[in-house]
């Protein structure tokens, strides 16, 4: 019995790969839409694994093509394949997504409202009272469309006003798990909100 061959491993950067990509850092970009073609789905299944919303995840992909079409002049190859410089770039965009989403939710309300210019007439003062009853209103609409533990996890983190290690211990949950559930659960209120 002869003992049969093993399949042969192709190295990166073997292929028509090379050649498009030697293309595409010299202007061309057909062979940029080439590469686009072969790796977008990819980069998409990398992206909406790791973020919820459908429309902000194509709009990383797009940003991420965008970016590698804007630096493909920079890109060499390091023993990996062109794909994963995509997907490192994508992650980098999700990263840089929710640093950004942190710092636009945890806002003190004292930088929102500015006291001093507000007037303390009787019609303000019933304006302010009647948008708050209406505000509370679609709060409470919104979180009675959200899963039980996602309202649970915003109303103990913002309405009871409890840090992340407090609400995930009246949770009987983990932190991350807690961040989680109120990060879902302010994207599907916003969503509401939206369409509305």
């Amino acid at each position: 019995m002869k003992p049969q061959a093993s399949p042969k491993i192709t190295p990166p950067g073997a292929g028509r790969e090379p050649e498009l990509l030697a293309l595409a850092r010299s202007g061309d970009r057909e062979a940029f839409a080439t590469l686009y073609n072969e790796h977008h789905a990819e980069v998409s299944r990398y992206i909406r694994g790791r973020i919820v919303d459908a429309y902000l995840a194509e709009d990383l992909v797009q940003e991420t093509f965008l970016r590698a079409l804007r630096r493909i002049s920079t890109f060499t190859w390091q023993g990996r394949e062109f794909v994963a410089w995509l997907v490192t770039i994508a992650r980098n965009l999700i990263v840089d997504h929710f640093k950004a989403l942190r710092t636009r939710l945890e806002r003190p309300v004292g930088d929102l409202v500015d006291t001093d210019a507000l007037v303390d007439s009787a019609e303000d003062t019933g304006l302010r009272k009647l948008a708050a009853v209406e505000a509370a209103d679609t709060v409470h609409g919104a979180l009675l469309a959200l899963t039980p533990d996602q309202h649970a996890a915003i109303q103990l983190r913002y309405l009871n006003e409890l840090s992340i290690s407090a609400t995930a211990r009246a949770m009987c949950r983990t932190e991350g798990s807690v961040k989680q559930l109120t990060y879902r659960g302010l994207t599907a209120m916003r969503h509401l909100a939206v369409a509305a």
